[in-house]
Order: structure tokens, then sequence, then C-alpha cells
């Protein structure tokens, strides 16, 4: 949304930032707020509007960004757009609110300066508020405690459910299926498989050095970004986007946990890489799909059929269209000063992982990878 006179940094005039400071200032409150919006409109929010859910999921820089916007070009699915910011919670009773104001906007490069372009209907990952609502223990000041699979989530799972049912409704257009990413969503696989069985999590996987070396940059970027303008951080943090600059607080998948302070290192990035894919290896059960990243955007028509396939989309040629989307990236030398050992043992995690990823060759809707 943007409703006035734009400022340096995040590209948000001066309304929309007091709006934002409003809603992020208040979890309890957008709780508050999608639970009235359930009892208003419940046969919109009726859980059984959005079942067979899909989770992009990975570490930020795994090409989930194309994944989603990929899938989200399917009429099938919805997902949470910039329309539905900043009162992500109650997405039908904000979307009538601010209609009357919300201007139509352009599309313009995302603050990562990656030549992604977004605009008010683009796909994004604003899920993340509401695990923070429910779930604030996890979130420490340096650190955030991945998620065991047996937590108790009776309250949230009911929410969730609604929450998904919701974004699909908002969409419109015949859409029947919940579509996220939320990179945080690799800290509690388990969980999610337990309380959504009928959902595919999909986990895009690239190569260590290529993807510690992006999560350095943007790191970098980030952490010029919020020097400059401190809304900017406050945006992320709101969002709960904990990846970059100073707002990152990495998961502590390790004890002790990953120190924020090392992270203008590249042997950080690389440790962060191994710890998390070690975890998801660890945690991932039959409704995880791996995707080799580099291998689909190499050849993505060899491998957009049987992805195609295991989510079991109604058009598969439909995703095959979006083949162009996906681009090769170009090789990346290990960064100078990088631990030998580090580059071995994330060497060997890839190839475990690569191991695990969906093949090329045609399989079966009911596909589990073991």
């Amino acid at each position: 949304m943007s409703t006035g006179e734009e400022l340096p940094g995040v590209p948000y005039g001066r309304l929309d930032r007091l709006l934002h400071r409003l809603a992020f200032g208040s979890l309890e409150m957008q709780k508050a707020l999608g639970r009235l919006e359930n009892r208003l409109h419940g046969d919109q929010a009726a859980p059984e509007r959005a079942q067979r859910p899909v989770f992009v999921t990975s570490l930020p820089r795994a090409g989930t960004t194309v994944m989603l916007e990929a899938l989200a070009a399917l009429p099938e699915f919805a997902s949470a757009t910039y329309r539905h910011m900043p009162f992500t919670l109650a997405p039908i009773l904000w979307q009538r609110f601010a209609r009357g104001f919300m201007r139509s906007g352009g599309r313009g490069e995302r603050a990562h300066g990656d030549g992604v372009e977004v605009g008010l209907d683009s796909p994004e990952a604003f899920e993340e508020m509401l695990w923070m609502a429910f779930w604030p223990e996890h979130y420490r000041e340096r650190t955030i405690l991945p998620w065991a699979a047996d937590a108790e989530a009776s309250e949230f799972d009911t929410f969730f459910r609604q929450h998904m049912a919701k974004i699909v409704a908002s969409a419109g257009g015949g859409a029947r299926r919940y579509l996220s990413k939320n990179n945080a969503n690799i800290a509690r696989l388990g969980l999610i498989e337990r309380l959504f069985p009928d959902a595919t999590i999909l986990v895009p996987v690239r190569e260590a050095v290529a993807q510690a070396s992006s999560l350095l940059r943007q790191h970098r970027r980030f952490t010029a970004l919020h020097r400059q303008d401190s809304f900017a951080r406050q945006y992320m943090e709101g969002l709960g986007h904990f990846e970059f600059g100073a707002a990152l607080k990495p998961f502590a998948f390790t004890d002790p946990a990953p120190d924020p302070a090392r992270a203008d290192e590249p042997d950080f990035w690389l440790a962060y890489w191994c710890d998390a894919f070690e975890w998801v290896l660890a945690t991932a059960g039959a409704r995880v799909v791996m995707i080799d990243h580099d291998a689909l955007s190499v050849a993505p028509e060899a491998y957009l059929p049987p992805l195609a396939e295991v989510i079991g989309v109604e058009d598969p040629a439909a995703l095959l269209a979006v083949a162009p989307r996906f681009r090769p990236s170009r090789p990346v030398e290990p960064p100078d000063g990088a631990s030998p050992a580090l580059l071995e043992r994330a060497a060997a995690l890839h190839a475990r992982l690569r191991a695990r990823c969906l093949p090329s060759a045609p399989v079966t809707a009911n596909l589990r990878v073991s």
C-alpha cells in the first residue's frame, strides 16, 4: 500500500509508516481483529475452503521467491500479497477498509537489489506475523528457537486454518488452495507436517557457496539500509523478517546458537547453511519435497512436470508455461579466507541433499521422497 509522500529507504509514505507502526505495535490487536473477522465472515473463514496447502521454505536466497511466483501464477493458488499489509491477520476486513484509498501503484525493484520487481498484487511472505503472535517465547533477543514437532498448538491450528481460508477467499477468481512462502518455516517442518497432513512443503536447495555468498551480500546491504533508515529495520522486524542486517536473528539450530556479531564473516553464513540444512534433513518427513534449485534453473522443462505431479496441480501445462522465470545463476568461487573444513562439510551436505531432491524423471502424484 502507498498513500503519500515516499521517504528514502523503504518506499512507504508518512501515512503508510504510521499505519505500519500501529499494526506492528500490537500483535494481540491483530489477533483480536482476526477473531472478529472470523465471526463476521465465518463462511469465508471455514477451514475446508483451503485444503491441500503448499508451503515454500528454505534459507533465503535459495530461489523461494521465484518458486512462489511460479506457483502463484496458477489460478488455483492464493497467497498473501502487499494488499494485505499491514493488518495481515485480518485480510478481509483490511482490504475492505483500505479499498477506498489504496492506490493501484506500479511495480518497482524490491529492497534486495536483485532485480525482482514487486507491486501491490505480488505474492509475498507475510505469514510470520501469525507465528510471532502465537509463539512470542520463541523470539529471543539475539536468536529464534526452532519448533518441536509435538508442540501444543490447538488454538494456533484453528486460527491458521481460518487464516488460510480467508487468504483464499480474498483472492477470488476460483482460487482453492493456500500458497505460502516463509523462509522461517524450515525451523518448524515437523510441526507443519503434523498440523497440516494434507500439505506439501517445498524446500529449494541451492549450492552452499553460492547461497552463503548471497546471504552475506544481502546482510551487508540491509545493514547499510537499516543504518540509513530506522523504519526499514522496524518494517522487517514487524513482519518477522529477521534474516539480514540489524534485524538479524539466526535460528538456534545448534547449541551454542550462531553469534550475529560474526555475520560479516563468510564462515558465519557457511556454518549457518550447514546447521540449517542438517536440521532440515533431521526433521523433514514424508510431506517435505526438496527441489534442486540449480538443476531446476538450468532445465526447468525437465523438473516442472514432476513438481506439478507431486503437488497435484490441476493444469500441469500451466506450470510448465512459467519455465522462463527460472534462469541459471553464475558459478561462485569460495570467498577468500573461507574455512576449508567448512567448505568440505558444506559440499558433503549438499551431495546428501541432492540425493533427497525430487528427480527430474516423471513421478506419480502420490510420491513420497524418502
